[in-house]
Parts: C-alpha cells; structure tokens; sequence
C-alpha cells in the first residue's frame, strides 16, 4: 500500500492527519479507512496483541491504545466473551490475566496516532 510494507511503517505514515490524508490520496482508500488500521497497527505495539485479538477488541468497543488503557479489564473481558460467542472472531479467547496485562501495557505506551 502506497510504499508501506510493514505494520511499523504504516503507523509511522498514518499517526497524523497529513500523514493519513497523504495515504488516501495514493491508495484510494477513505481517510476513515486509513485510520481505522493505523489504530489496529498501533494496538499490535502491546505485545500478545495480533490480528484476531485486535479484531475482537474492536468488535468489543476497543479499537485505540488509548481506549485499552482505560479499560476495566474484568469487564472488557467480559465483553469479549460475550462478543466472540456471537460472532465466533477467535478460536481460544485470551484469559481475564491477559486482558489485564494488555490493559496495563496501553497505560504505559505513548500515544502516537493524532485523531
């Protein structure tokens, strides 16, 4: 996409507005678009964090760094259980100790994408 190769790279092109309108305007993807994988991107910085356990957070209400570090981990676990039994995003859902380790890793990240 665009001259973006990795993970790291599209969240160094798309943490800010100009970063992400810049990328839009190469791919042809909305800007909204854009965003919406930087934030996944950005997530995968907390280790233990991929692609299905990045997809379920977003289908539980989680989709930023910054949203994570807010979180009440029992209750956001509870939430992607319920989630998951619904729309069957994972195969093993991660215990209420990871989701509590994810929780305090966003705490202590920086922010990097600019909404």
């Amino acid at each position: 996409m665009a001259g973006v190769r990795s993970v790291e790279a599209l969240l160094e092109r798309g943490k800010t507005k100009k970063g992400r309108k810049e990328l839009a305007a190469t791919t042809g993807l909305s800007e909204k678009e854009i965003l919406g994988w930087v934030n996944r991107a950005d997530l995968f910085r907390i280790r233990g964090i991929g692609e299905e356990y990045s997809e379920l957070l977003e289908a539980a209400g989680v989709d930023t760094v910054v949203e994570l570090s807010k979180r009440v981990p029992a209750n956001l676990h509870k939430k992607m259980a319920e989630v998951n039994d619904a729309k069957k995003l994972v195969r093993q859902l991660p215990t209420e100790k990871q989701v509590a380790n994810w929780v305090e890793q966003a705490k202590t990240l920086q922010p990097v994408v600019e909404n």
